[in-house]
């Protein structure tokens, strides 16, 4: 991150990290979940953006993620396909902005997308749209996307399941080309801590967990505490 979305993070993080201390200490885990999920919401959303948050101030707009993918769509766009998937869709507005400005062809597609297969058969048979924008559940399944060979994930789920389905849109008969997919994390934050805490506990990963309540309740007191430390 650069320092002023650090900064940020580090103020909402540890802001939330107090509150959920006392009110496990108190109330327990279970009768903590609403503010433990709302804080994780928060922390995740400003490693996409501090642009993400609904609260009234003003975060500012820094986002590395952002600056990072836009330089990998600049280099790659010309030459491949690429598939975008994020959890918020703010965080898509903000790259729909970035394209738009560059002047790159692009399809979007969201749960309230209507006319989904047209805007895969445009990204599909269209070889000047390179980009295909996506909310990661509405895009999880039912579509045949193998014209892409670059997949973004810019924000971590929180079952590597999901991803993978996500992936696998790319994986259909037809594509013959290798893909190479990428997963967007910020170092230092409390995305690097779920990963850890995947890779230390299986039953998370392998169980398909598909909302963060599922998540919370696969966790200790102190899993929770870690993961806003």
């Amino acid at each position: 991150m650069s320092k002023a979305q650090r900064k940020v993070y580090e103020a909402f993080r540890e802001s939330y990290r107090q509150k959920i201390v006392d009110k496990m200490a108190i109330e327990g885990k279970d009768k903590s979940s609403m503010l433990i999920l709302e804080g994780l919401l928060k922390l995740r959303q400003i490693c996409d953006s501090p642009a993400l948050l609904s609260d009234n101030g003003d975060y500012g707009q820094d986002s590395t993620k952002l600056e990072e993918l836009v330089r990998e769509i600049d280099e790659n766009a010309g030459h491949h396909k690429i598939l975008i998937f994020s959890q918020f869709l703010k965080m898509l507005d903000l790259v729909r902005l970035k394209l738009e400005a560059m002047h790159i062809p692009y399809q979007y597609l969201d749960g309230s997308t209507t006319d989904r297969m047209e805007r895969v058969q445009q990204f599909q048979e269209n070889e000047q749209c390179r980009v295909f924008l996506m909310s990661l559940k509405a895009g999880g399944v039912g579509l045949n996307l193998t014209s892409a060979d670059y997949v973004y994930l810019i924000d971590p789920w929180w079952n590597p399941a999901v991803e993978q389905q996500a992936i696998d849109r790319t994986h259909r008969i037809g594509q013959t080309q290798k893909v190479f997919a990428y997963k967007m994390i910020c170092k230092d934050t409390v995305e690097e801590k779920i990963l850890t805490l995947q890779e230390k506990k299986k039953d998370i990963a392998r169980d398909l967990i598909s909302t963060e309540a599922g998540f919370i309740k696969k966790l200790t007191q102190d899993d929770i505490v870690g993961l806003f430390s």
